[in-house]
């Protein structure tokens, strides 16, 4: 389920993909980063973000969430501006929310104490 390409469109905003390894063409710059069960990268285009730019980053799900942190150091290395975190679903006994201390955090279903 991937919305954040819709949401861009309809909001007149810019998109930028950022993927699982070898999912993009050009100069990349990766960033690894932990999961349960060992570790993995994302990538992003080293020219996706201007230095300044304002991002919000948009995302399905908020879980243990190592994938938006690293999304997160990514735009922030490349000059850009973390000014908010949007999820669809937020899975809060995971505790993924402890890993954006100090961004705005927002998700649209919480689910707790399954």
């Amino acid at each position: 389920m991937d919305f954040a390409a819709p949401m861009a469109y309809r909001l007149g905003a810019g998109f930028i993909p950022i993927r699982k390894p070898s999912k993009l063409p050009f100069e990349k710059e990766r960033c690894e980063y932990e999961l349960e069960y060992g570790s993995n990268w994302l990538e992003i285009h080293t020219d996706a973000v201007a230095p300044g730019e304002k991002v919000l980053l948009v995302d399905d799900l908020l879980a243990t969430d190592g994938t938006a942190r690293a999304s997160v150091d990514l735009i922030e290395r490349l000059g850009g501006e973390v000014v908010g975190v949007g999820f669809l679903v937020d899975l809060v006994d995971l505790k993924g929310r402890e890993q954006l201390a100090g961004y705005d955090v927002q998700s649209i279903i919480t689910f707790e104490g399954a």
